[in-house]
C-alpha cells in the first residue's frame, strides 16, 4: 500500500520499505507504561497509559525523545500485541490510552482498536504532532475520543529551520478544525479527568514570543472557547542543538511573560500555563522497551 498518510506524501510501500518516518508499516514502540506528566486532566491520579510509538514524520530538531523520533529506538510489534498492550494499561488503572506520536501508525491503531473495542472501556488520546492531513484525522471519527496536538509553529521560516517543514501551519491548522468537528471541547468527568475533547499545546521556543502570539491568536479566532490550551515553557536544549542557532538555551521570563501576558490579554481562560520553573528533562521516560514485551510466567 504506498503510504501517504503524513503531509511529507513519500508515496513509498512500508511493507516493503520505509518513508521519511523511517518506519516500515507494522508498529514500533520504545514504552508503554502509566505516565504522569501529562496535563492534569490527563494524567489524573492514576496516570495516563502511553504508548510511544517510535519514528516520526516531523522530527523537529529539538525532540525531547531524540532516541526513538530520530534514532528510530524501539521494538516492532504485532497489530494484536497492540491490542494487549492497550488492555494491559487499562488492567494497570490507566486513566485513558495515550498514543505518543501515533500518526505514521495510524492504520495499524484503529485495527488494533478494533480488535479489543469492546473491551476497552477508557478514553483513547491522539497525542501527535500536529503534522499531520485532515484527511487522516478523518479516519480516526469514532476511534479517538481526545485530540492532543501540537501547534509548534505559525511562521513557515521558523518551521522549516527547526522541522524542515515549511507547510506545517498550514496543515496543523487544517487537522486541528477537523479534530474539533470530530470532538468538540473538553468534557471531564467527576473526577475531573477528560473523556473527550480537544487540548491544543503549543510550546515557547526561545526567540519566538512573536510567533507563539500568532499561534494564540489564531486559536482565539478559529477555535471555540471550550477546546483547551496548554502553554508550554518546557523546552530543554538536547545535545544536538546546543550550538544551533536560535535553539541552545532556554527561554527568558521576559519572553515567557510576554506570551503569557498576550494569552491573558486574548481573553483565553480554558487549559493550562506552565511556569516556567518546568524546564527540565524529567517529563522525558526511560526508553527502554518497558511493557513492549509480553510477560509470560512469573
Amino acid at each position: 500500500m504506498i503510504c501517504e498518510a503524513c503531509p511529507r506524501n513519500c508515496g513509498v510501500d512500508r511493507e516493503k520499505s520505509v518513508g521519511f518516518c523511517r518506519m516500515g508499516e507494522l508498529p514500533k514502540a520504545a514504552r508503554a507504561s502509566l505516565h504522569f506528566y501529562e496535563e492534569p486532566c490527563i494524567s489524573g491520579t492514576r496516570g495516563s497509559g502511553t504508548v510511544f510509538f517510535s519514528g516520526c514524520s516531523l522530527r523537529c530538531r529539538f525532540c525531547q525523545n531524540y532516541s526513538i523520533s530520530h534514532g528510530g529506538y524501539g521494538q516492532i510489534i504485532s497489530i494484536e500485541r497492540l491490542s494487549e498492550i492497550f488492555l494491559e494499561l487499562q488492567e494497570q488503572g490507566a486513566h485513558n490510552i495515550n498514543l505518543v506520536n501515533p500518526t505514521i501508525f495510524y492504520r495499524s491503531i484503529i485495527r488494533s482498536i478494533e480488535k479489543i473495542k469492546h473491551k476497552i472501556s477508557i478514553p483513547f488520546v491522539w497525542n501527535s504532532s500536529g503534522y499531520e492531513k485532515a484527511e487522516t484525522i478523518k479516519e480516526l471519527e469514532g476511534y479517538i475520543d481526545v485530540y492532543l496536538p501540537d501547534l509548534k509553529y505559525f511562521s513557515p521560516k521558523l518551521s522549516y529551520l527547526y522541522s524542515g517543514a515549511e507547510d506545517y501551519f498550514k496543515y496543523a491548522s487544517e487537522a486541528i478544525l477537523e479534530m474539533y468537528r470530530q470532538v468538540g471541547g473538553v468534557r471531564l468527568n467527576d473526577q475531573g479527568i477528560i473523556e473527550k475533547g480537544l487540548i491544543i499545546r503549543h510550546l515557547i521556543l526561545p526567540n519566538s514570543a512573536h510567533d507563539s502570539v500568532k499561534i494564540l491568536k489564531w486559536i482565539h479566532d478559529n477555535i471555540p472557547s471550550d477546546a483547551y490550551i496548554s502553554l508550554m515553557s518546557q523546552y530543554t536544549p538536547i545535545d544536538p542543538v546546543k550550538d544551533f542557532p536560535g535553539l541552545g538555551r532556554r527561554i527568558t521570563k521576559k519572553e515567557y511573560d510576554f506570551v503569557v501576558e498576550k494569552f491573558h490579554e486574548l481573553g483565553l481562560k480554558n487549559g493550562y500555563v506552565q511556569g516556567l520553573d518546568s524546564a527540565c528533562l524529567k517529563y522525558t521516560p526511560a526508553f527502554d522497551l518497558s511493557g513492549i514485551n509480553k510477560v509470560t510466567g512469573h
